[in-house]
């Protein structure tokens, strides 16, 4: 969510008339994008902040922006601790960067913070706005903002908000004119996919076709705003907070800015007004909530629907998603993720803990057993599914018991990879009210190393259980560590290393068959045997996803 963040923050810039600077100390604009999923993002923060102020003493006019779930928290502390940021805003305001970045360098200092997205401000979802994309053949297109979830160790609630969806045709509309500008994949974002569309289908039931807004731009069903602010943690981890990281528009050359159209108050916080509140939101029911909603409309979540329209769009080949939470893993999104070829074999699934008493806890609301059975059923169906995973060492309670629970529950479901974190109390969540439950860091150390030490074994076996095959890939570019092996990935979402062509790495893009010849736990390594030639796409005019395409086999260079 992050990244995708960056990108929009990137393209707003751009749009705005800044260019990317390839040194740091050249440019005009630094923004670090932020997240607060664990204690170290704070640190990392204020950290890079202070290599920057030597970089600020240097040129004082280049501008300093932070941005995303750490701004939203902090608010008025950055500049307390940082006094030489220019601009802070959260996420509920990403739409306005480069207006804050304008006023910042007109008039000083600001710091914006909304207390929560509108729903019919339609900026406010990053999908909405430009984006400057690091791969043009990729794109992340956000369904959902926020989360209605009250997981004790998550701060996603407190930062992004309830869980606001965007419109159906909306969005289907957006994957159309991706495809039609020449990308082939794209990766469905949300808090909890699976939960996508029930507030829009909820609102449409209940209030009919004519659905008026609410005051505060939420759809109200029976007098009662939707809008509601909740308590909660956690923001999907990004590379906002490295300097080195592009993606978060870390370095920009300045040009002409657009006068900012809202007044600030002695205390630099920009009052915004024109939210477009209180006007009737458009559209039909189909347009809302799909075609299909509208022979069947229970107050249900449409993300099967979603994955079944984009799936059948023309130059669409790869349609994946995150995240999806366990309980609200429905059968009819396992059976779209069945019958659409267009949807990758590969489903992240938190399971965050396999003890029932440790889940209780963290109020996940599923047990052990259910998740396990709702694993079960995913693989039941889709043929060759990989299966990734979180789980979070060392919870607040956490006995060895219900450790040894969470290795039992970790090997049963074999996971090819697994993003494991030792907890990290989050102020502001209700786990780092259980102080005096905390484990102690060198036990969550042990039992963190035996965790992996699981993972590492499943991921293992599961990679060299390709080997001899032919793998379908879509190359991501040379590998960063030698520029004669070339990376891609499965589907599956499996690296793939193999030694370049003759005539150098294909461009990123490019599909292509590998066989695999060895694997280790993270990535496959192989050969590559053809790969495709793809139809010129142009911005105006989409292309059949099996239009044009022809196998070209390939010479390798000697060694």
């Amino acid at each position: 969510m992050n990244e995708h963040d960056s990108e929009r923050i990137a393209g707003l810039l751009e749009g705005d008339g800044y260019q990317r600077a390839s040194v740091l100390e050249e440019a005009d604009v630094m923004v670090l994008n932020t997240c607060c999923i664990r204690e170290n993002a704070d640190n990392k923060l204020y950290g890079a902040l202070g290599r920057l102020k030597a970089v600020k003493a240097k040129r004082p006019d280049a501008l300093i922006a932070v941005a995303g779930c750490l701004a939203q928290k902090d608010r008025e502390l950055v500049r307390e601790r940082a006094g030489h940021v220019d601009v802070v805003f959260g996420t509920h305001n990403v739409h306005r960067a480069a207006e804050l970045v304008d006023h910042a360098r007109r008039h000083g200092p600001v710091v914006e913070i909304l207390a929560e997205t509108v729903r019919d401000d339609a900026e406010a979802f990053p999908s909405a706005l430009p984006a400057r994309r690091e791969a043009e053949h990729s794109a992340w297109v956000t369904i959902q903002i926020g989360c209605d979830n009250n997981c004790t160790f998550c701060i996603v609630p407190a930062v992004r908000g309830p869980e606001i969806s965007r419109p159906f045709g909306e969005l289907v509309d957006e994957v159309r004119a991706l495809a039609a500008g020449g990308v082939n994949e794209v990766t469905l974002l949300g808090q909890n996919v699976n939960s996508y569309g029930r507030d829009l289908a909820l609102s449409r039931r209940g209030s009919g076709s004519g659905a008026s807004a609410a005051g505060d731009g939420c759809v109200s069903t029976n007098g009662n705003d939707l809008g509601v602010s909740a308590a909660g943690d956690g923001c999907v981890s990004a590379n906002g907070n490295d300097l080195g990281a592009s993606a978060a528009g870390d370095g920009c050359v300045s040009a002409n800015g657009n006068d900012l159209g809202a007044s600030a108050d002695g205390d630099g916080c920009v009052n915004v007004t024109g939210n477009g509140r209180g006007q009737d939101p458009p559209g039909d029911d189909a347009w809302w909530c799909g075609s299909r909603w509208t022979s069947d409309r229970r107050a249900r979540p449409l993300f099967a629907d979603l994955l079944r329209e984009v799936g059948e769009i023309d130059g669409i080949r790869r349609v994946r998603f995150t995240s999806p939470h366990p309980k609200d893993l429905r059968p009819e999104t396992i059976a779209a993720m069945a019958e659409v070829p267009a949807v990758c074999e590969h489903l992240h699934l938190p399971l965050q803990s396999g003890s029932d008493a440790v889940l209780r806890a963290m109020r996940r609301g599923y047990t052990a057993e259910r998740y396990l059975e709702r694993l079960r059923a995913a693989r039941a169906a889709v043929e060759d599914l990989a299966v990734s995973t979180d789980i979070i060492v060392g919870f607040p309670g956490e006995t060895e018991q219900d450790f040894v629970q969470t290795l039992e529950v970790a090997a049963e479901a074999r996971y090819d990879s697994a993003f494991t974190f030792i907890f990290s109390p989050r102020p502001g969540t209700a786990a780092a009210e259980m102080g005096d439950r905390f484990v102690p860091h060198d036990v969550s150390v042990e039992r963190y190393e035996r965790l992996r030490r699981v993972i590492e074994r499943s991921s293992r076996l599961a990679n060299e259980a390709r080997i001899g095959r032919v793998e379908e890939v879509v190359v991501e570019g040379p590998s960063k560590k030698d520029s004669s092996v070339t990376t891609g990935r499965t589907r599956r979402n499996t690296l793939v290393h193999f030694p370049s062509p003759s005539g150098g790495a294909p461009r990123p893009g490019t599909y292509a068959r590998v066989e695999v010849a060895s694997a280790a736990a993270n990535f496959l390594q192989g050969s590559l045997v053809d790969i495709e030639t793809p139809p010129d796409v142009t911005a105006a005019t989409a292309v059949p996803a099996s239009a044009g395409r022809r196998l070209i086999p390939v010479a390798v260079a000697a060694t």
